[in-house]
């Protein structure tokens, strides 16, 4: 009788922000820092506006969230808990080290927005906390690792298997996490709301 299994899974990380961590999370506030700096970080809109970013991040301008606001340290120490978690499913041996957070920066999307299909360098594992997903918002979309090997294989039905899809879209809600391996490409696609998409991303780093 065949036997058939899975080998060498891409596993995604998915939870509520204030599952853990000792201080709760309030997502209103943090929406209002985020548009907040948003507004006084020049710096950033104009890197924005250079690099062809729609909206605003401040992945280039800002490398000390944390220390600015509250909300942002509070948010930090959560996402280090989750992200042990998350390490201990991956079954990494760290060696007697931690990871730990080696950024964290905003993302404002308005209508029409999205980021392009990217990795991360240098990190070990990358995610997103969500602060304002309004209904059209734009799902995460991942992308299978092997796609670039697959040469002449045929594309998928529709209704296979998840775990079998090239591409897969992942709805998330406000106050959730989204964490992946950093070699993971991953994009946003074009946000059809009216209103703005905004979140908080981050890269985790060993040693």
């Amino acid at each position: 009788m065949a036997e058939i299994v899975s080998l060498f899974v891409t596993r995604l990380y998915r939870a509520g922000v204030n599952d853990l961590g000792s201080k709760k999370i309030d997502f209103p506030e943090l929406a209002s820092s985020c548009l907040a700096i948003a507004e006084e970080d020049v710096a950033g809109q104009r890197w924005s506006d250079k690099n062809g970013y729609p909206g605003y991040t401040s992945y280039a301008s800002l490398n000390d969230l944390p220390w600015r606001f509250p909300v942002f340290a509070d948010l930090e120490k959560a996402l280090d808990k989750h992200v042990a978690v998350f390490v201990k499913d991956l079954g990494f041996d760290l060696q007697g080290k931690k990871l730990k957070c080696g950024s964290l920066w905003i993302n404002i999307l308005p209508e029409g927005g999205m980021h392009a299909s990217h990795i991360h360098p240098h990190s070990v594992i990358s995610g997103t906390a969500y602060v304002a997903m309004p209904k059209g918002a734009s799902a995460l979309k991942l992308e299978d690792p092997r796609l670039p090997m697959m040469m002449a294989a045929p594309t998928r039905i529709k209704k296979a298997a998840e775990c079998l899809q090239s591409f897969v879209y992942v709805k998330p809600a406000v106050g959730e996490v989204l964490m992946w391996e950093s070699w993971l490409r991953h994009e946003v696609p074009m946000n059809m709301s009216g209103q703005e998409r905004i979140s908080v991303s981050f890269n985790y780093e060993w040693g």
